[in-house]
């Protein structure tokens, strides 16, 4: 089936983007992962790389054209598949070729290309200064769909540094992963708008790059501020001025830091996504490491290198106060990003869409006999949750009013299927989809659902590869959880919680046996989901699952 790319912001500031080449014209196939163009932001020219596999049917401009955001800019499907019905809906942004005596080229580090060397503000024009326009400004970007506010893990960079275009910058949280943010210029970093662990606000100051004493850091602080900029953001001003007033100071301080370990003032240890993720397999606790990095953070480099000392090799703990039998105590921990889309989100849909649930039990006899022998002939491993997602999938086909959700003043029912499958990884919950699970074979269901969610635990996964769901499934049988219930996934109009499979004892002919059941339960949003319609969605799956062979023809 066809599908749409839209033109991707990938700056803050971004509107359109400029076609500087194709790397594959029409007809050509296309993988996962190739180059598919390199597009010509207001910051910087980017390559962008195709999320899914097939034909290159339509482009939605020839090179040097401009196309707005979220408009047309191709079109993946199969060869000879009816494209005219996405061309006439999408179809919009392509300008025509950019003109070079209108535009300058936007292939270094300029933001409006009509902007002078000279223009930059002086002070008393704080509160008239568009920061949006402005090459030295960089405005927290919005790095996931839902994303509202980033918090700092960490910077890279501190005041006074130099900096080089595509050096990272900062690792911000957001509610999805931990992102690294690379500077799109050169220059030297003139003010930071927080420090780490503290929140910005999407499109809010995050920090100033720019040629020092060229740049009135004090006069863009000020705008940003009369733009609802956080006090506390702004504070850091004035640190920035005598950091780069002072760099013996500076350097002192650095140096401070790094011998007092690598962890910040309020106990937060500072290490990159990667070096984290290496001690936590390698099981080294991160406050016994000496980081190399800047401000001590700790590396790569560093997790590669460390070397426990004879006490923590023998396994005894350093000198620690020991914890009184009986003595009260608690424990605040901040919420993530991700926790609070999670509560925000799950909150919104349990109190304000009407649940109702339906619980079946299904007889998974056969469904075990089928796996076996798909298992000696599949290279992929096939679980019972992918005979889950194809079975819901095929299901959701034939009862389309399951496949939908509400709009307030009209129910969308979907045309396509997409199955969120719920991961559940150390800072909360996350759905990867399986994009049109009703058309992949299992085995092409196996490897995407074992890949996706891989990238979720490691935090890979790219915006594509977590919205989009029609319907998705919550399956705790492997935890040996019998039966739950589960919150609707918004913007689902249901969601299926899965147990675990268990051996019951039924009457068989004259006598007792003994065979394999398990409990689904279907929670519904009453406003666009009748329980009539929701128990015949449920006893297709019935049929699929209680007979594989049927998913299979």
């Amino acid at each position: 089936m066809a599908e749409v790319i839209l033109m991707p912001r990938l700056s803050d500031t971004m509107t359109e983007g400029v076609i500087a080449a194709w790397h594959k014209k029409i007809g050509d196939k296309v993988k996962k992962g190739e180059l598919l163009a390199e597009i010509e932001t207001d910051k910087a020219t980017m390559e962008l790389e195709s999320y899914k596999d097939g034909t290159l049917l339509h482009i939605g401009g020839d090179k040097g054209s401009k196309i707005q955001v979220d408009d047309l800019l191709a079109i993946l499907g199969n060869p000879g598949e009816d494209i005219s019905g996405l061309v006439k809906g999408k179809s919009s942004g392509a300008t025509g070729a950019a003109k070079p005596d209108m535009e300058k080229p936007v292939t270094k580090e300029t933001d409006t290309p009509d902007k002078a060397e000279g223009d930059v503000p002086t002070g008393g024009q704080g509160a008239s200064m568009d920061l949006s326009k402005m090459e030295e400004v960089v405005l927290m970007p919005r790095l996931s769909d839902t994303m509202t506010e980033g918090v700092i893990a960490s910077w890279h960079k501190k005041v006074g540094d130099p900096v080089k275009k595509g050096e990272v910058l900062a690792d911000i949280e957001t509610d999805k992963a931990t992102m690294e943010l690379e500077s799109y210029k050169n220059g030297t970093l003139l003010y930071q708008g927080a420090k780490d662990g503290e929140k910005i606000a999407v499109n809010d100051l995050l920090c100033i790059i720019g040629e020092q004493g060229k740049v009135n850091v004090d006069a863009i602080v000020a705008a940003a501020k009369g733009g609802g900029q956080k006090p506390e953001a702004g504070s850091q001003k004035s640190e920035a001025g005598q950091q780069t007033a002072q760099p013996t100071q500076q350097a002192a301080q650095s140096t401070a830091q790094q011998t007092s370990g690598s962890t910040t003032p309020e106990g937060r240890i500072k290490a990159s996504p990667l070096a984290k993720k290496l001690a936590k397999e390698k099981g080294i606790d991160l406050s016994q490491v000496q980081g190399s990095g800047d401000n001590g953070r700790i590396t790569k480099s560093d997790i590669d290198n460390f070397k426990p000392s004879p006490q923590q090799a023998a396994g005894t703990q350093p000198s620690a106060q020991p914890i009184v039998s009986g003595q009260e105590g608690y424990r605040d921990i901040d919420n993530s990003q991700m926790r609070k889309v999670i509560a925000k989100r799950l909150g919104e849909s349990k109190f304000s869409a009407p649940h109702f649930y339906l619980t079946m039990e299904i007889n998974m006899d056969n469904a075990m006999t089928a796996r076996a022998q798909m298992n000696e002939v599949s290279d992929v491993k096939i679980s019972f949750n992918d005979m889950v997602v194809k079975a819901a999938s095929m299901a959701l086909r034939k009862h389309p009013a399951v496949n939908s959700s509400w709009m307030g003043d009209f129910i969308r029912q979907y045309q396509h299927v997409h199955i969120g499958v719920a991961v559940a990884i150390e800072e909360g919950l996350i759905v990867p989809v399986i994009r049109f699970a009703d058309q992949k074979p299992l085995s092409q269901i196996a490897a995407e659902t074992k890949e996706l969610a891989g990238k979720a635990r490691n935090k890979k996964l790219q915006p594509n590869e977590f919205t989009g769901n029609t319907f998705t499934i919550s399956n705790l049988g492997m935890m040996d959880i019998e039966e739950f219930t589960a919150i609707i996934n918004p913007p689902d109009s249901a969601i299926m919680a899965v147990g675990r499979i268990k051996e019951v004892v039924v009457r068989k002919g004259d006598g007792f046996g003994v065979t394999n059941v398990m409990k689904i339960t279907l929670s519904c949003d009453h406003r666009s989901v009748d329980g009539a319609v929701g128990a015949a969605f449920l006893q297709t799956f019935k049929k699929y699952m209680e007979n594989p062979v049927t998913m299979l023809v």
